[in-house]
């Protein structure tokens, strides 16, 4: 006698294919994603290169993970870089809070040697290290509402350019831990800026203006959260462009934000100019 599936069966069914799901979704973005970077490519006769860090689903069970420059996306970065002729341009697609000193400073340093044109394109924010990277592209593409942010060295919580100023400030005897601290500060103040001058040098800007940018990024003029506008990038002298290409757009729309319920909701059609006694909405396709 052939009796079906037991309650267990179908229970151990469930949970085995909930915990690939999350998996098979991945896999499913990773092909969509390629599909469009080589669309890009063919449009635009380059090499298209992401660092896109949001939250997606990517661990067990879909638990979310923390995205940021890590060693890892230098060692992939430099690769598709080595990859590249010569002659073929590359854009690079950057989307990141920050990260890694190092390997920031890495992609900068094979970026500027590349030998044709590099364009470093950020569409939402490019922050700390992200902002490293942009200034060793021969332009940098921002949306009209994307943002850079300062190159002040962090060391843990606290910002380099605050720990010297508390050094300068601060009287009487002070403990070698700190001391200890604000002479790494001073290294590490240094140090970013003596790079940004590299960078900015190899590509073509006067000692001058690269000093006055490196100057304005790391000595702590701005908090390190503090959102530079096109129009503020623009001031300090670097090569923008708001001509972000479209489907930069659409790719991002592959790299899902957190999950769980989302704060902003819309109706996602383009709305066009309306007819007399019409509601201004396209029909979706």
């Amino acid at each position: 006698m052939q009796h079906g599936p037991s309650f267990f069966d179908i229970f151990w069914l469930l949970i085995i294919f909930f915990s690939l799901w999350p998996i098979f979704q991945q896999k499913n973005l990773e092909w969509a994603r390629f599909r469009l970077i080589r669309e890009v490519e063919k449009k635009r006769k380059s090499r298209v290169i992401t660092m896109i860090h949001r939250q997606e689903r990517l661990a067990f069970m879909g638990f979310p993970l923390m995205r940021f420059i890590t060693i890892e996306d230098s060692e992939r970065i430099l690769r598709a870089i080595r990859m590249t002729p010569d002659d073929m341009p590359i854009d690079l697609i950057v989307h990141t809070p920050g990260g890694l000193a190092l390997a920031a400073t890495q992609i900068a340093s094979a970026l500027v040697k590349h030998k044709s044109t590099v364009r470093v394109i950020v569409p939402h924010y490019a922050m700390s290290g992200g902002t490293l990277i942009a200034l060793a592209a021969d332009e940098i593409v921002m949306d009209p509402n994307a943002v850079l942010g300062p190159l002040d060295p962090q060391l843990g919580q606290f910002p380099a350019p605050s720990i010297v100023k508390a050094l300068k400030t601060k009287k009487g005897q002070l403990k070698d831990e700190m001391l200890i601290l604000a002479d790494v500060a001073e290294k590490s103040l240094v140090q970013m800026k003596n790079t940004i001058l590299r960078i900015l040098t190899a590509k073509g800007y006067s000692k001058e203006k690269a000093e006055r940018v490196a100057d304005l990024l790391t000595s702590g003029y701005w908090t390190h959260d503090y959102p530079l506008i096109v129009d503020v990038v623009k001031e300090l002298g670097l090569t923008v462009s708001t001509e972000a290409p479209k489907e930069v757009y659409d790719l991002m729309e592959l790299y899902y934000q957190p999950t769980g319920q989302a704060a902003v909701q819309y109706i996602p059609v383009p709305y066009g100019e309306p007819k007399k006694g019409e509601v201004p909405v396209r029909k979706p396709h």
